[in-house]
Protein backbone atom coordinates (compact mmCIF):
# COMPACT_ATOMS: atom_id res chain seq x y z
CA UNK A 1 0.00 0.00 0.00
CA UNK A 2 1.26 3.37 -0.44
CA UNK A 3 4.60 4.14 -2.45
CA UNK A 4 7.65 2.89 -2.72
CA UNK A 5 10.21 4.70 -4.52
CA UNK A 6 12.83 2.30 -2.55
CA UNK A 7 11.56 -0.81 -5.01
CA UNK A 8 14.58 -2.74 -6.53
CA UNK A 9 17.30 -1.43 -4.16
CA UNK A 10 18.90 -4.30 -2.95
CA UNK A 11 22.46 -5.17 -1.74
CA UNK A 12 24.27 -6.83 -3.15
CA UNK A 13 26.41 -9.78 -1.04
CA UNK A 14 28.92 -11.32 -4.12
CA UNK A 15 31.52 -9.63 -2.14
CA UNK A 16 31.06 -12.09 0.69
CA UNK A 17 29.83 -14.83 -1.03
CA UNK A 18 27.52 -15.59 -4.30
CA UNK A 19 24.34 -17.63 -2.94
CA UNK A 20 23.04 -19.81 0.12
CA UNK A 21 24.99 -22.46 -1.31
CA UNK A 22 28.22 -20.62 -2.77
CA UNK A 23 30.63 -23.68 -2.75
CA UNK A 24 33.24 -21.31 -1.58
CA UNK A 25 31.03 -20.55 1.92
CA UNK A 26 31.26 -24.57 2.48
CA UNK A 27 35.14 -24.43 1.65
CA UNK A 28 35.70 -21.05 4.43
CA UNK A 29 33.57 -22.74 6.80
CA UNK A 30 35.83 -25.94 6.47
CA UNK A 31 39.00 -24.02 6.68
CA UNK A 32 38.19 -22.13 9.51
CA UNK A 33 37.79 -25.93 11.36
CA UNK A 34 41.00 -27.04 9.58
CA UNK A 35 42.73 -24.31 10.91
CA UNK A 36 41.24 -24.12 14.25
CA UNK A 37 41.93 -27.55 14.99
CA UNK A 38 45.76 -26.95 14.17
CA UNK A 39 45.57 -23.94 16.37
CA UNK A 40 44.50 -25.58 19.30
CA UNK A 41 47.41 -28.25 18.63
CA UNK A 42 49.92 -25.62 18.57
CA UNK A 43 49.49 -23.40 20.99
CA UNK A 44 47.26 -25.14 23.67
CA UNK A 45 48.83 -24.99 27.03
CA UNK A 46 51.46 -22.58 25.72
CA UNK A 47 50.30 -19.59 26.95
CA UNK A 48 49.25 -20.45 30.62
CA UNK A 49 52.26 -21.16 31.59
CA UNK A 50 54.32 -19.56 35.19
CA UNK A 51 56.53 -17.08 32.90
CA UNK A 52 53.73 -16.32 30.55
CA UNK A 53 55.02 -17.39 26.55
CA UNK A 54 57.53 -16.01 24.73
CA UNK A 55 56.31 -12.84 23.07
CA UNK A 56 57.42 -13.83 19.03
CA UNK A 57 54.57 -16.64 19.96
CA UNK A 58 52.09 -14.65 21.56
CA UNK A 59 52.35 -12.40 18.70
CA UNK A 60 51.80 -15.45 16.38
CA UNK A 61 48.80 -16.71 17.99
CA UNK A 62 46.85 -13.39 17.99
CA UNK A 63 47.03 -13.24 14.22
CA UNK A 64 46.20 -16.83 13.30
CA UNK A 65 43.73 -16.20 15.91
CA UNK A 66 42.64 -12.64 13.97
CA UNK A 67 42.59 -14.48 10.30
CA UNK A 68 40.32 -17.37 11.53
CA UNK A 69 37.97 -14.79 13.06
CA UNK A 70 37.78 -12.38 9.91
CA UNK A 71 37.15 -15.51 7.93
CA UNK A 72 34.33 -16.81 10.76
CA UNK A 73 32.87 -13.36 10.70
CA UNK A 74 32.67 -12.99 6.90
CA UNK A 75 30.48 -16.24 6.98
CA UNK A 76 28.24 -15.42 9.64
CA UNK A 77 27.71 -12.27 8.44
CA UNK A 78 27.04 -13.27 5.11
CA UNK A 79 24.02 -16.19 6.31
CA UNK A 80 22.70 -13.28 8.81
CA UNK A 81 22.03 -10.96 5.88
CA UNK A 82 20.35 -13.15 3.63
CA UNK A 83 18.41 -14.28 6.54
CA UNK A 84 17.45 -10.79 7.67
CA UNK A 85 16.44 -10.05 3.61
CA UNK A 86 14.20 -12.48 3.49
CA UNK A 87 13.49 -14.96 6.75
CA UNK A 88 10.74 -16.41 5.04
CA UNK A 89 13.03 -18.49 2.57
CA UNK A 90 13.81 -22.07 4.22
CA UNK A 91 17.31 -21.66 2.74
CA UNK A 92 17.99 -18.68 4.43
CA UNK A 93 16.33 -20.15 7.68
CA UNK A 94 18.79 -23.51 7.47
CA UNK A 95 21.77 -21.79 6.37
CA UNK A 96 21.18 -19.73 9.26
CA UNK A 97 21.35 -22.16 11.72
CA UNK A 98 23.93 -24.57 9.86
CA UNK A 99 26.49 -21.48 9.77
CA UNK A 100 25.65 -20.48 13.53
CA UNK A 101 26.61 -24.37 14.23
CA UNK A 102 29.28 -24.29 12.41
CA UNK A 103 30.86 -21.20 13.79
CA UNK A 104 29.93 -22.25 17.35
CA UNK A 105 31.97 -25.16 16.23
CA UNK A 106 35.36 -23.47 15.39
CA UNK A 107 34.83 -20.74 18.02
CA UNK A 108 34.96 -24.17 20.83
CA UNK A 109 38.55 -25.16 19.51
CA UNK A 110 39.70 -21.23 19.62
CA UNK A 111 38.19 -20.51 23.48
CA UNK A 112 41.07 -21.97 25.06
CA UNK A 113 43.39 -19.20 23.69
CA UNK A 114 41.48 -16.60 25.80
CA UNK A 115 41.01 -18.63 28.39
CA UNK A 116 44.84 -19.18 29.13
CA UNK A 117 45.38 -15.80 28.61
CA UNK A 118 43.15 -14.92 31.33
CA UNK A 119 44.57 -17.13 33.42
CA UNK A 120 47.94 -15.92 33.76
CA UNK A 121 49.12 -13.54 36.90
CA UNK A 122 48.56 -9.74 36.35
CA UNK A 123 52.30 -8.96 36.82
CA UNK A 124 52.92 -11.55 33.60
CA UNK A 125 49.85 -10.21 31.42
CA UNK A 126 51.08 -6.72 31.97
CA UNK A 127 54.75 -7.23 31.23
CA UNK A 128 53.46 -9.28 28.01
CA UNK A 129 51.12 -6.45 26.90
CA UNK A 130 53.59 -3.66 27.08
CA UNK A 131 55.77 -5.15 25.11
CA UNK A 132 56.32 -2.77 21.56
CA UNK A 133 55.54 -5.93 19.15
CA UNK A 134 52.03 -6.93 21.73
CA UNK A 135 50.87 -2.78 20.95
CA UNK A 136 48.55 -3.54 17.86
CA UNK A 137 46.91 -6.18 20.20
CA UNK A 138 47.45 -3.97 23.32
CA UNK A 139 43.48 -2.90 24.02
CA UNK A 140 42.08 -5.99 23.13
CA UNK A 141 44.54 -8.18 25.63
CA UNK A 142 43.33 -5.60 28.46
CA UNK A 143 39.93 -6.38 27.24
CA UNK A 144 39.62 -9.83 27.94
CA UNK A 145 41.29 -9.55 31.05
CA UNK A 146 38.21 -7.64 32.20
CA UNK A 147 36.27 -10.67 32.32
CA UNK A 148 38.74 -12.75 34.40
CA UNK A 149 36.22 -13.12 37.09
CA UNK A 150 33.30 -14.27 34.86
CA UNK A 151 34.75 -16.86 32.74
CA UNK A 152 34.28 -20.51 33.10
CA UNK A 153 36.44 -23.80 32.92
CA UNK A 154 36.87 -24.44 29.09
CA UNK A 155 34.33 -27.65 29.30
CA UNK A 156 31.95 -25.39 30.60
CA UNK A 157 32.16 -22.48 28.34
CA UNK A 158 31.95 -25.16 25.19
CA UNK A 159 29.24 -26.72 27.07
CA UNK A 160 27.06 -22.93 26.88
CA UNK A 161 27.96 -22.10 23.38
CA UNK A 162 26.81 -25.39 22.22
CA UNK A 163 23.25 -25.07 23.96
CA UNK A 164 23.04 -21.06 23.01
CA UNK A 165 22.41 -22.70 19.87
CA UNK A 166 18.80 -24.83 21.04
CA UNK A 167 18.78 -22.22 23.76
CA UNK A 168 18.01 -18.29 23.46
CA UNK A 169 19.64 -18.11 20.01
CA UNK A 170 16.62 -20.20 18.75
CA UNK A 171 14.39 -18.23 20.44
CA UNK A 172 15.90 -15.38 18.96
CA UNK A 173 15.56 -16.78 15.36
CA UNK A 174 11.99 -17.45 16.87
CA UNK A 175 11.16 -13.82 17.72
CA UNK A 176 12.37 -12.67 14.30
CA UNK A 177 10.39 -15.24 12.46
CA UNK A 178 7.23 -13.85 14.11
CA UNK A 179 7.71 -10.57 13.77
CA UNK A 180 8.97 -10.47 10.11
CA UNK A 181 5.93 -12.35 8.84
CA UNK A 182 3.41 -10.80 11.05
CA UNK A 183 0.64 -8.43 8.30
CA UNK A 184 -1.69 -6.09 9.52
CA UNK A 185 -5.59 -5.77 8.03
CA UNK A 186 -6.32 -2.22 8.04
CA UNK A 187 -8.54 -0.29 5.40
CA UNK A 188 -6.98 3.13 4.03
CA UNK A 189 -9.59 5.30 1.34
CA UNK A 190 -11.74 2.37 1.08
CA UNK A 191 -9.51 -0.57 0.49
CA UNK A 192 -8.37 -3.48 2.39
CA UNK A 193 -5.03 -4.47 2.51
CA UNK A 194 -2.43 -6.26 4.24
CA UNK A 195 0.66 -3.90 5.81
CA UNK A 196 3.91 -5.41 7.44
CA UNK A 197 5.34 -4.27 10.83
CA UNK A 198 7.15 -1.52 9.26
CA UNK A 199 4.55 -0.16 6.97
CA UNK A 200 1.81 -0.07 9.79
CA UNK A 201 4.61 1.87 11.85
CA UNK A 202 4.94 4.58 9.25
CA UNK A 203 1.43 4.95 9.19
CA UNK A 204 2.23 6.46 12.68
CA UNK A 205 3.52 9.70 11.36
CA UNK A 206 0.47 10.86 8.73
CA UNK A 207 -1.00 13.84 9.15
CA UNK A 208 -4.89 12.26 9.21
CA UNK A 209 -5.20 11.50 12.83
CA UNK A 210 -8.34 8.87 12.32
CA UNK A 211 -5.74 6.82 10.07
CA UNK A 212 -2.92 6.81 12.72
CA UNK A 213 -5.47 5.91 15.31
CA UNK A 214 -6.57 2.97 13.34
CA UNK A 215 -3.07 2.33 12.73
CA UNK A 216 -2.11 2.18 16.04
CA UNK A 217 -5.12 -0.16 17.58
CA UNK A 218 -4.41 -1.97 14.35
CA UNK A 219 -0.96 -2.50 15.24
CA UNK A 220 -1.28 -3.21 19.04
CA UNK A 221 -4.08 -5.88 18.41
CA UNK A 222 -2.33 -7.27 15.99
CA UNK A 223 0.91 -7.83 18.39
CA UNK A 224 -1.65 -8.47 21.03
CA UNK A 225 -2.47 -12.13 19.31
CA UNK A 226 1.25 -12.95 19.60
CA UNK A 227 1.11 -12.12 22.99
CA UNK A 228 1.70 -15.22 24.60
CA UNK A 229 4.34 -16.29 22.37
CA UNK A 230 6.14 -13.41 22.28
CA UNK A 231 5.69 -13.14 26.07
CA UNK A 232 7.10 -16.44 26.72
CA UNK A 233 10.25 -15.69 24.39
CA UNK A 234 11.25 -12.56 26.33
CA UNK A 235 10.55 -14.49 29.52
CA UNK A 236 13.06 -17.56 28.76
CA UNK A 237 15.28 -14.49 27.62
CA UNK A 238 15.55 -12.95 30.62
CA UNK A 239 15.43 -16.19 32.93
CA UNK A 240 18.69 -17.63 30.85
CA UNK A 241 20.59 -14.05 31.05
CA UNK A 242 19.73 -14.65 34.83
CA UNK A 243 21.12 -18.17 35.47
CA UNK A 244 23.83 -16.98 32.79
CA UNK A 245 24.87 -14.19 35.64
CA UNK A 246 24.52 -16.31 38.43
CA UNK A 247 26.85 -19.27 36.53
CA UNK A 248 29.18 -16.15 36.10
CA UNK A 249 28.99 -14.41 39.12
CA UNK A 250 27.92 -11.10 37.68
CA UNK A 251 26.51 -8.92 40.11
CA UNK A 252 23.43 -7.68 38.79
CA UNK A 253 22.09 -7.92 34.86
CA UNK A 254 23.85 -4.80 33.54
CA UNK A 255 27.55 -5.71 34.90
CA UNK A 256 27.94 -8.01 31.43
CA UNK A 257 27.17 -5.00 28.90
CA UNK A 258 29.10 -2.56 30.87
CA UNK A 259 32.01 -4.59 30.63
CA UNK A 260 31.51 -5.23 26.91
CA UNK A 261 30.50 -1.17 26.73
CA UNK A 262 33.98 -0.52 28.55
CA UNK A 263 32.48 1.89 31.02
CA UNK A 264 31.42 1.62 34.42
CA UNK A 265 28.07 1.62 35.93
CA UNK A 266 28.43 4.87 37.95
CA UNK A 267 28.94 6.77 34.44
CA UNK A 268 26.15 4.71 33.09
CA UNK A 269 23.89 5.51 35.79
CA UNK A 270 24.31 9.38 36.36
CA UNK A 271 23.34 9.59 32.34
CA UNK A 272 20.01 8.32 33.34
CA UNK A 273 19.72 10.22 35.95
CA UNK A 274 20.29 13.21 34.45
CA UNK A 275 18.00 11.73 31.68
CA UNK A 276 15.22 11.56 33.68
CA UNK A 277 15.92 15.09 35.29
CA UNK A 278 15.40 16.40 31.92
CA UNK A 279 11.97 14.81 31.22
CA UNK A 280 10.10 18.16 31.87
CA UNK A 281 11.72 19.04 28.38
CA UNK A 282 9.38 16.36 26.68
CA UNK A 283 6.79 17.17 28.76
CA UNK A 284 7.04 21.05 28.25
CA UNK A 285 7.53 19.87 24.08
CA UNK A 286 4.15 17.45 24.27
CA UNK A 287 2.09 20.30 25.30
CA UNK A 288 2.85 22.64 22.39
CA UNK A 289 2.96 19.92 19.73
CA UNK A 290 -1.10 19.68 20.99
CA UNK A 291 -1.59 23.52 20.37
CA UNK A 292 0.14 23.59 17.48
CA UNK A 293 -2.20 20.73 16.24
CA UNK A 294 -5.50 22.38 17.79
CA UNK A 295 -5.66 19.34 20.51
CA UNK A 296 -6.77 19.98 24.26
CA UNK A 297 -3.90 16.98 24.95
CA UNK A 298 -1.87 14.69 22.53
CA UNK A 299 -2.74 10.84 22.33
CA UNK A 300 -0.22 8.49 21.56
CA UNK A 301 -1.09 8.63 18.26
CA UNK A 302 -0.70 12.14 17.79
CA UNK A 303 3.26 11.94 19.24
CA UNK A 304 4.42 11.85 15.67
CA UNK A 305 1.91 13.42 13.58
CA UNK A 306 3.43 16.22 11.32
CA UNK A 307 3.07 19.78 11.97
CA UNK A 308 3.95 22.60 10.22
CA UNK A 309 3.72 22.48 6.15
CA UNK A 310 3.19 18.69 5.49
CA UNK A 311 6.60 17.62 3.49
CA UNK A 312 6.44 16.18 0.27
CA UNK A 313 7.34 12.73 0.01
CA UNK A 314 10.94 12.16 -0.31
CA UNK A 315 11.82 9.92 -2.50
CA UNK A 316 15.12 7.30 -2.22
CA UNK A 317 17.04 9.57 -4.90
CA UNK A 318 15.77 12.52 -2.95
CA UNK A 319 17.21 11.08 -0.09
CA UNK A 320 20.57 9.71 -2.02
CA UNK A 321 21.21 13.57 -3.16
CA UNK A 322 20.19 15.04 -0.12
CA UNK A 323 22.67 12.75 2.29
CA UNK A 324 25.71 13.11 0.17
CA UNK A 325 24.97 16.81 -0.69
CA UNK A 326 25.05 17.29 3.56
CA UNK A 327 27.92 15.14 4.16
CA UNK A 328 30.43 17.55 1.49
CA UNK A 329 29.53 20.26 3.37
CA UNK A 330 31.33 18.76 5.96
CA UNK A 331 34.01 16.68 4.68
CA UNK A 332 34.66 15.95 0.94
CA UNK A 333 35.72 12.34 2.58
CA UNK A 334 32.13 11.75 3.91
CA UNK A 335 30.58 12.10 0.82
CA UNK A 336 33.32 10.08 -0.95
CA UNK A 337 32.17 7.23 0.91
CA UNK A 338 28.49 7.18 1.01
CA UNK A 339 28.71 7.23 -2.76
CA UNK A 340 30.11 4.37 -2.71
CA UNK A 341 27.02 2.49 -0.74
CA UNK A 342 24.60 4.05 -2.89
CA UNK A 343 26.45 3.34 -6.10
CA UNK A 344 28.05 0.24 -4.93
CA UNK A 345 24.78 -1.55 -4.02
CA UNK A 346 25.84 -2.22 -0.54
CA UNK A 347 22.04 -0.72 0.97
CA UNK A 348 18.85 -2.76 0.81
CA UNK A 349 15.79 -0.13 1.23
CA UNK A 350 12.78 -1.75 -0.32
CA UNK A 351 10.13 -2.99 1.35
CA UNK A 352 8.96 -6.71 1.42
CA UNK A 353 7.26 -9.42 3.03
CA UNK A 354 9.92 -11.65 5.13
CA UNK A 355 12.40 -8.95 5.21
CA UNK A 356 13.33 -7.97 8.84
CA UNK A 357 11.93 -4.71 10.27
CA UNK A 358 13.86 -1.65 11.40
CA UNK A 359 17.20 -1.02 10.22
CA UNK A 360 20.77 -1.90 10.77
CA UNK A 361 24.51 -1.60 9.23
CA UNK A 362 26.44 -4.88 9.56
CA UNK A 363 30.30 -4.90 9.22
CA UNK A 364 31.80 -7.63 8.59
CA UNK A 365 35.53 -6.85 8.53
CA UNK A 366 38.37 -4.25 7.57
CA UNK A 367 38.96 -6.06 4.88
CA UNK A 368 35.76 -5.24 2.97
CA UNK A 369 32.67 -2.99 3.73
CA UNK A 370 29.90 -2.24 5.96
CA UNK A 371 26.03 -3.58 4.47
CA UNK A 372 23.00 -1.23 5.00
CA UNK A 373 19.66 -2.85 5.94
CA UNK A 374 16.66 -0.24 6.26
CA UNK A 375 12.67 -0.21 5.10
CA UNK A 376 12.28 2.84 3.20
CA UNK A 377 8.77 4.41 2.85
CA UNK A 378 9.47 7.69 1.49
CA UNK A 379 9.26 10.09 4.79
CA UNK A 380 11.64 12.23 6.34
CA UNK A 381 12.01 9.77 9.11
CA UNK A 382 13.49 7.59 7.08
CA UNK A 383 15.93 9.87 5.31
CA UNK A 384 17.38 10.57 8.96
CA UNK A 385 17.20 6.69 9.22
CA UNK A 386 19.53 6.41 6.10
CA UNK A 387 22.15 8.96 7.07
CA UNK A 388 21.88 7.28 10.22
CA UNK A 389 22.91 4.08 9.28
CA UNK A 390 25.47 5.71 6.83
CA UNK A 391 27.06 7.17 9.55
CA UNK A 392 27.54 3.35 11.13
CA UNK A 393 29.09 2.91 7.57
CA UNK A 394 31.32 5.49 7.51
CA UNK A 395 32.53 4.60 11.03
CA UNK A 396 32.91 1.13 10.02
CA UNK A 397 34.93 2.24 6.52
CA UNK A 398 36.95 4.75 8.25
CA UNK A 399 38.04 1.98 10.91
CA UNK A 400 39.14 -0.32 8.56
CA UNK A 401 42.50 1.13 9.02
CA UNK A 402 42.43 -1.32 12.26
CA UNK A 403 43.32 -5.25 12.28
CA UNK A 404 40.14 -7.53 12.67
CA UNK A 405 40.21 -7.41 16.47
CA UNK A 406 40.46 -3.56 17.02
CA UNK A 407 37.78 -3.38 14.54
CA UNK A 408 34.63 -3.24 16.19
CA UNK A 409 33.74 -0.14 18.51
CA UNK A 410 31.63 -1.09 21.93
CA UNK A 411 28.20 0.32 21.62
CA UNK A 412 28.93 3.37 23.37
CA UNK A 413 31.35 4.50 20.31
CA UNK A 414 29.12 3.03 18.18
CA UNK A 415 26.19 5.49 17.55
CA UNK A 416 29.18 8.50 17.44
CA UNK A 417 28.84 8.76 13.38
CA UNK A 418 25.48 7.68 13.36
CA UNK A 419 23.93 10.54 14.81
CA UNK A 420 26.26 12.91 13.77
CA UNK A 421 25.35 11.75 10.15
CA UNK A 422 21.85 12.62 11.12
CA UNK A 423 22.74 16.12 12.64
CA UNK A 424 24.50 17.14 8.97
CA UNK A 425 21.50 16.15 7.17
CA UNK A 426 19.52 18.06 9.40
CA UNK A 427 21.15 21.27 9.30
CA UNK A 428 21.04 21.04 5.86
CA UNK A 429 17.56 20.56 5.33
CA UNK A 430 16.80 23.33 7.86
CA UNK A 431 19.32 25.86 5.65
CA UNK A 432 17.88 24.91 1.94
CA UNK A 433 14.35 25.95 3.37
CA UNK A 434 12.91 29.74 4.22
CA UNK A 435 9.34 28.99 4.19
CA UNK A 436 8.76 28.88 8.46
CA UNK A 437 6.21 25.98 7.75
CA UNK A 438 8.41 23.48 6.48
CA UNK A 439 11.38 24.46 9.45
CA UNK A 440 8.40 23.94 11.90
CA UNK A 441 8.30 20.57 10.25
CA UNK A 442 12.23 19.75 10.24
CA UNK A 443 12.29 21.59 13.70
CA UNK A 444 9.68 18.96 15.45
CA UNK A 445 11.15 15.62 13.23
CA UNK A 446 14.15 16.77 14.69
CA UNK A 447 13.30 17.04 18.37
CA UNK A 448 11.48 13.71 17.45
CA UNK A 449 14.10 11.93 17.05
CA UNK A 450 16.38 13.10 19.73
CA UNK A 451 13.64 12.13 22.01
CA UNK A 452 13.58 8.66 20.60
CA UNK A 453 17.29 8.26 20.89
CA UNK A 454 17.83 9.93 24.28
CA UNK A 455 14.28 9.91 26.43
CA UNK A 456 12.77 6.50 25.21
CA UNK A 457 15.76 4.74 25.05
CA UNK A 458 16.12 5.67 28.71
CA UNK A 459 12.44 4.31 28.95
CA UNK A 460 13.67 1.24 27.43
CA UNK A 461 16.53 0.54 29.70
CA UNK A 462 14.10 1.36 33.21
CA UNK A 463 11.88 -1.02 31.44
CA UNK A 464 14.60 -3.60 31.16
CA UNK A 465 15.65 -3.48 34.69
CA UNK A 466 12.33 -4.01 36.01
CA UNK A 467 11.67 -6.97 33.87
CA UNK A 468 14.55 -8.50 35.36
CA UNK A 469 14.19 -7.32 38.61
CA UNK A 470 10.40 -9.08 38.45
CA UNK A 471 11.57 -12.11 36.95
CA UNK A 472 13.59 -12.66 39.73
CA UNK A 473 10.64 -13.38 42.15
CA UNK A 474 8.47 -15.16 39.21
CA UNK A 475 7.59 -15.92 35.76
CA UNK A 476 6.77 -12.59 33.27
CA UNK A 477 3.06 -13.07 32.63
CA UNK A 478 1.84 -10.71 29.49
CA UNK A 479 -0.37 -8.66 32.27
CA UNK A 480 2.88 -8.16 34.37
CA UNK A 481 5.08 -7.15 31.21
CA UNK A 482 2.49 -5.03 29.73
CA UNK A 483 2.63 -3.13 33.60
CA UNK A 484 6.40 -2.63 33.33
CA UNK A 485 5.90 -1.46 30.20
CA UNK A 486 3.04 1.04 31.35
CA UNK A 487 4.99 2.25 34.28
CA UNK A 488 8.21 2.62 32.50
CA UNK A 489 6.21 5.01 29.95
CA UNK A 490 4.21 6.86 32.38
CA UNK A 491 6.85 8.88 33.88
CA UNK A 492 8.15 10.03 30.39
CA UNK A 493 5.10 11.03 29.24
CA UNK A 494 3.29 11.78 32.46
CA UNK A 495 0.41 13.71 32.14
CA UNK A 496 1.05 15.38 28.58
CA UNK A 497 0.24 12.44 26.49
CA UNK A 498 -2.67 9.79 26.75
CA UNK A 499 -1.51 6.52 26.55
CA UNK A 500 -3.92 3.70 25.25
CA UNK A 501 -4.68 0.59 27.07
CA UNK A 502 -3.73 -1.52 23.90
CA UNK A 503 -0.03 0.30 24.11
CA UNK A 504 0.76 -2.23 26.66
CA UNK A 505 2.37 -4.56 23.85
CA UNK A 506 4.30 -1.74 22.69
CA UNK A 507 7.37 -3.87 24.20
CA UNK A 508 7.01 -6.85 22.38
CA UNK A 509 8.25 -5.70 18.93
CA UNK A 510 11.56 -4.46 19.77
CA UNK A 511 14.37 -6.80 18.51
CA UNK A 512 17.06 -4.96 20.78
CA UNK A 513 15.22 -6.93 23.95
CA UNK A 514 16.09 -10.13 22.49
CA UNK A 515 18.69 -9.93 20.72
CA UNK A 516 20.82 -7.38 22.77
CA UNK A 517 19.62 -7.12 26.23
CA UNK A 518 20.86 -3.61 27.95
CA UNK A 519 21.55 -2.40 24.13
CA UNK A 520 19.63 1.05 24.89
CA UNK A 521 21.51 2.66 26.77
CA UNK A 522 24.43 3.34 24.40
CA UNK A 523 21.95 5.01 21.79
CA UNK A 524 21.02 7.95 24.84
CA UNK A 525 25.03 8.04 25.40
CA UNK A 526 25.69 8.28 21.80
CA UNK A 527 23.32 10.78 21.35
CA UNK A 528 23.94 13.15 23.93
CA UNK A 529 27.65 12.88 23.20
CA UNK A 530 27.05 13.81 19.56
CA UNK A 531 25.17 16.81 20.57
CA UNK A 532 27.75 17.41 22.33
CA UNK A 533 30.57 17.01 20.00
CA UNK A 534 28.19 19.00 17.32
CA UNK A 535 28.15 22.08 19.13
CA UNK A 536 32.19 21.94 19.11
CA UNK A 537 32.26 21.57 15.83
CA UNK A 538 29.90 24.54 15.21
CA UNK A 539 32.35 26.63 17.91
CA UNK A 540 35.63 25.51 15.92
CA UNK A 541 34.44 25.00 12.07
CA UNK A 542 36.86 22.56 10.26
CA UNK A 543 39.59 22.67 12.86
CA UNK A 544 37.00 20.04 14.32
CA UNK A 545 37.13 17.53 11.31
CA UNK A 546 40.52 16.06 11.67
CA UNK A 547 39.37 15.30 15.09
CA UNK A 548 36.45 13.52 14.54
CA UNK A 549 37.96 11.73 11.41
CA UNK A 550 40.85 10.34 13.82
CA UNK A 551 38.49 9.15 16.45
CA UNK A 552 36.72 7.59 13.76
CA UNK A 553 39.90 5.83 12.39
CA UNK A 554 40.24 4.52 15.83
CA UNK A 555 37.70 1.75 15.87
CA UNK A 556 37.62 -0.35 19.01
CA UNK A 557 41.42 0.28 19.28
CA UNK A 558 41.17 2.03 22.73
CA UNK A 559 38.55 2.72 25.70
CA UNK A 560 35.48 4.74 24.83
CA UNK A 561 37.24 7.43 27.37
CA UNK A 562 40.57 7.18 26.16
CA UNK A 563 39.37 7.84 22.64
CA UNK A 564 37.36 10.93 23.67
CA UNK A 565 40.15 12.70 25.45
CA UNK A 566 41.67 14.13 23.27
CA UNK A 567 38.50 15.84 22.13
CA UNK A 568 38.21 16.69 25.66
CA UNK A 569 34.96 14.79 27.17
CA UNK A 570 34.19 13.52 30.92
CA UNK A 571 31.09 11.06 30.95
CA UNK A 572 31.85 11.19 34.64
CA UNK A 573 30.69 14.85 34.93
CA UNK A 574 26.81 15.97 35.08
CA UNK A 575 27.27 18.84 33.47
CA UNK A 576 28.64 17.02 30.11
CA UNK A 577 25.30 14.97 30.12
CA UNK A 578 23.52 18.57 30.77
CA UNK A 579 25.00 20.01 27.66
CA UNK A 580 23.43 17.76 24.99
CA UNK A 581 19.66 18.42 27.16
CA UNK A 582 20.81 22.33 26.68
CA UNK A 583 20.84 21.82 22.88
CA UNK A 584 17.45 19.50 23.11
CA UNK A 585 16.00 22.35 24.71
CA UNK A 586 17.49 24.95 22.84
CA UNK A 587 15.54 23.36 19.97
CA UNK A 588 12.10 23.42 21.68
CA UNK A 589 12.83 27.17 22.01
CA UNK A 590 13.46 27.58 18.70
CA UNK A 591 10.05 25.71 18.05
CA UNK A 592 8.29 27.82 20.54
CA UNK A 593 9.14 31.12 18.65
CA UNK A 594 8.60 30.19 15.32
CA UNK A 595 5.28 29.14 16.16
CA UNK A 596 4.23 32.22 18.01
CA UNK A 597 5.15 34.29 14.91
CA UNK A 598 2.78 32.46 12.80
Amino acid sequence: MGTNSAEGIRWDLSDLFAAHDDPRLEAALNDCLSRARSFSTLFRGTIHTPSGPATEHLLSGLKELEEIEESLSRAANYSSLLYAADSLRPEHQDLEQKVEQRVTGVKNHLLFFQLEWMGLDDHVAERLRQHPAIRPYRHYLQNLRRFCPHRLSEPEEKIVNEKDNTGRNAFGRLFSEITSSLTFSLEQDGKAGELTLSEILALLHQPDQQLRKSAMETLFQGLSHQGQVLTFVYDTLVQDHLTMDRLRRYPDPMRERHLANEIDAQAVNQMMEVTEANYGIAHDYFRLKARLLKLPRLALYDQYAPVGKELSPFTFAQAQQVIVEAFEAFTPVFRAIASEFFDKRWIDAEIRKGKRGGAFCASPSPRLHPYILCNYTDNLRDVMTVAHELGHGLHGYLSRKQSFLNYDTPLTTAETASVFGEMLVFDYLMEHQSDSQLQIALIAGKIEDAFATVFRQNVLTRFEQAAFSKRQTGRLTPQAVGDLWLGANGKYYGDAVEMPEGYRWGWSYIPHFIHSRFYCYSYVFGELLVLSLYRMYREEGKSFVPKYLALLEAGGSDSPEALLKPLGVDIHDPKFWQKGFDEIRGLVKKLEGLAENQ
